[in-house]
């Protein structure tokens, strides 16, 4: 059931975005759209885990560790992207690159100050499981850690405490790529501004390229790292693929063939060559 649900609100988010790219002329308006919509789709997943609960605390643990932070995470980034790009002075010019690097400066500051030292960032990287049901079980926060003060005014049917600190580390990433991207292309969106021009797969499919071309070292002689080489993609594709080492990670885990997508590819090129026979 919970995996049923985390495919289908992946699939539901990734529609709405390609569709609002191609409707809004200006990234004000998409971030506008898609907040509004990922603000009604976490209420509606709110209302049906307050109307059927779960089945067990695996699919509660799943739930809050993996569903719940995909949707919120993408609510917080475009809620911050809005924010962002509506008070952004103008395009092109000194200004706008001490806008953006100003942007960037404070969530480099952020993500030490409050994530990146905590052990719980280090638990979550890690791929840790075994202190899942102390995270993301309902009704066990443990107030002697010192909490942040807003955890006093979460539903405490519908939050972990813990599931905002994911959602937190993937809007992160995601503003992260983005605020990059801004700043690496000099204050023009003419590369990025074709309408035809997008990835049409699966994110993972785009992730496990990603991770093929950088461990076969064929750019730059392998001394691009993967970070840099997913923010060129990102931005060449107009996509946001959030945590890529997690995705990874579960790859690693696939039943089958772990490169299900470079398959894919083999097969097609074979294919095409052979109509020319």
């Amino acid at each position: 059931m919970v995996q049923r649900i985390y495919r289908d609100a992946l699939l539901s988010i990734s529609q709405h975005e390609q569709r609002v790219s191609l409707e809004s002329s200006h990234i004000i308006d998409e971030s506008y759209r898609m907040t509004i919509f990922l603000r009604e789709l976490l209420s509606q997943m709110k209302d049906y885990v307050l109307a059927h609960g779960f089945l067990s605390k695996h699919e509660e643990i799943e739930f809050f560790r993996k569903i719940k932070p995909q949707i919120l995470g993408k609510l917080i980034f475009y809620n911050k992207l809005y924010r962002i790009e509506s008070s952004c002075p103008f395009s092109g010019g000194k200004m706008y690159q001490k806008y953006y690097s100003a942007e960037l400066q404070s969530l480099k500051q952020e993500y030490t100050e409050q994530i990146c030292n905590s052990d719980f960032f280090r638990y979550y990287r890690s791929g840790r499981t075994d202190l899942d049901h102390e995270y993301f079980e309902l009704g066990k926060i443990n107030f002697n850690g010192g909490l942040n003060s807003y955890v006093f005014e979460v539903d405490p049917h519908f939050s972990t405490y813990y599931d905002y600190k994911v959602s937190r580390i993937i809007a992160n990433e995601l503003l992260y790529s983005y605020l990059l991207s801004k700043i690496s292309t000099d204050g023009s969106e003419a590369q990025v501004s074709d309408k035809d021009f997008y990835w049409t797969d699966s994110k993972n499919a785009l992730i496990e390229l990603i991770y093929a071309l950088c461990a076969s070292e064929c750019i730059s002689g392998g001394k691009i790292g993967i970070r840099k080489m997913s923010i060129v993609f990102q931005v060449l594709f107009r996509i946001q693929l959030g945590d890529i080492h997690h995705a990874f990670h579960r790859m690693k885990d696939r039943a089958g063939s772990r490169t299900s997508y470079l398959d894919h590819l083999k097969t097609s090129l074979e294919e095409y060559m052979d109509k020319d026979l």
